[in-house]
Formats: C-alpha cells, structure tokens, sequence
C-alpha cells in the first residue's frame, strides 16, 4: 500500500490512501496510514500494524468486478432462519469487503426491493450492500456511483426477471 492508491475499507468504502507517516500519539510513536475518504468527507488514521486486521485492502481488480456481477444472475437463497439472525449474516457479509459477498447480499435482498415487499431493516441492509458494491464497482471501471447503481440493479433484475 502507497500514497495515492486507491483502498477499500469494508465499513467506509472506498477511499485515497493519502500518506504514510510517522506521528506520536499519546506518547507512542506509530506508523499510521491517512485514508481519505472523500464521499463521506472523512480521514481515518490506521496504524500500519492494523491494517490486514480490520480488513483495509486495495481496491478490487476488474476480474474480482466480473465475479461479483456474476453473482448477481445466480438465484436468491431463501432461508428460513428467523429473521434478526439472517440479518446478523448480512451484515456480516456487508462488512467482509468481498465484492462476491456483498453482491450475494444485493441478490437476496434485491428480490424483493423489485417487488416492494421489504421491510424497513431488509431495505437498510440492502441499500448498504449496494452502495458498497456500487462504490467499488465505479471505482475499478471509471463510472459515477449512479452508472454503477444502474449497471448492478439491471444485472440483478435481468436475472430476477
């Protein structure tokens, strides 16, 4: 990871790797990584030696993209698991940064934001899960968010439908 690289953080999305320092904090010397994240108008500082840990990783490649919306054309899971706990493992898979694993929420959930039939919590779930996925895919193929929302939401209905 260098400055100027283009980082996925799987709470934040996608932001600028901006510089590596060294600064004191609270009488520690740390190495931290400035991360610049400019859509939520936000800086986190994340020290070099948790980085791996809370899952900061470079920005997808265009096959890890292609996989991802291949995804989407596979058929939802329906599970009949209560719901709080369905939602527990969505949101896990959100925060993962997998594109594959998100896409898989956006496909489960995304059924049924085509029929209107979600709940408020389902709805939540799913816009996050496609603003995340929406975020990298722009960034990896040089398009606004709202080309991507489109490009994903017609993927996911071509294969619905």
């Amino acid at each position: 990871m260098q400055e100027g690289d283009r980082v996925m953080h799987p709470a934040h999305g996608v932001g600028r790797v901006e510089r590596i320092a060294v600064e004191e904090v609270s009488g520690y010397s740390l190495n931290l990584v400035h991360i610049v994240f400019d859509e939520a108008r936000l800086t986190l500082r994340v020290p070099t030696t948790k980085v791996r840990s809370i899952g900061l990783r470079c920005i997808a490649s265009q096959k890890l993209i292609d996989e991802a919306l291949a995804v989407l054309k596979g058929r939802a899971r329906q599970s009949k698991v209560m719901w709080s706990r369905r939602a527990q493992d969505y949101q896990t898979k959100i925060n993962s940064g997998d594109p594959r694993v998100v896409a898989e929420v956006v496909r489960d959930l995304g059924r049924n934001a085509v029929a209107g039939g979600q709940s408020f919590s389902e709805r939540q779930l799913y816009e996050a899960a496609l603003d995340r996925l929406a975020c990298e895919v722009a960034a990896v193929e040089s398009v606004d968010k709202k080309s991507a929302v489109a490009r994903i939401t017609a993927q996911a209905a071509a294969a619905a439908g």
